[in-house]
């Protein structure tokens, strides 16, 4: 029997306070404050996923450790992910290393064809990508490893001559979403639709280029 969880279903947990899920994972970052007291986190998440056989992803830098949970058997998050996060986050806190989550989020560009077949090759071949998951029809890119943003093709109805063909999706917790959102329109942009919210708002700069802030809600 699967151990697959909703988005919903995680937050819902207890102990998974510190954790956000940003498209698809469950992330958090700790403030570590030195490169050494990053490496001795590490270290002890490493001794838990080993203990666990379910490994996290991992970004170390010199004040922060970045970690993001997921289990690609279920194509998203399952039961072991509320686990490992619950224990990871008892570690940190042992070492005093505080969570934040502001500023969390995954960026997704977004390329609007009519043909979506059709230009997906050049896009896979000019950045040196792969197919994504089977759940994404086929039409879905990623870097194979792991850095670079995923690329998707949107369906478009009609062409749109006076129209950027490209937008980003920008994946954000849902609690940050509409902060952020108000402060695109603050810098200048403006509110194109928010009928999809709070999955997502588009919104566009003063020249049209569109962006999504997206979250996990209202998709279950």
């Amino acid at each position: 029997m699967s151990d697959a969880i909703t988005a919903r279903q995680f937050h819902d947990s207890d102990g998974v306070e510190d954790w956000r899920v940003v498209l698809g994972t469950a992330q958090t970052r700790f403030r570590t404050d030195s490169f050494t007291a990053g490496v001795e986190l590490i270290d002890a998440i490493g001794e838990l996923a080993e203990g666990m056989n379910h490994h996290p992803d991992v970004d170390l830098r010199y004040a922060t450790v970045t970690v993001r949970v997921s289990s690609h058997d279920v194509g998203g998050l399952s039961r072991r992910d509320v686990t490992l996060a619950r224990r990871i986050s008892l570690v940190a806190k042992e070492l005093e290393h505080p969570a934040e989550t502001d500023g969390l989020l995954e960026v997704e560009i977004a390329i609007d064809a009519l043909d979506r077949p059709a230009v997906r090759p050049f896009w896979r071949a000019v950045l040196g990508y792969v197919d994504g998951p089977p759940e994404d029809e086929g039409l879905g890119l990623g870097d194979p490893a792991g850095y670079g943003p995923p690329v998707w093709f949107q369906q478009m109805d009609a062409p749109r001559p006076q129209r950027n063909r490209i937008h980003l999706d920008v994946s954000v917790p849902h609690d940050q979403a509409e902060a952020r959102v108000t402060a695109a329109i603050a810098a200048g942009g403006h509110l194109v639709s928010d009928s999809r919210a709070p999955a997502f708002w588009v919104l566009a700069d003063v020249e049209g280029n569109e962006a999504c802030i997206c979250t996990w809600q209202a998709r279950d």
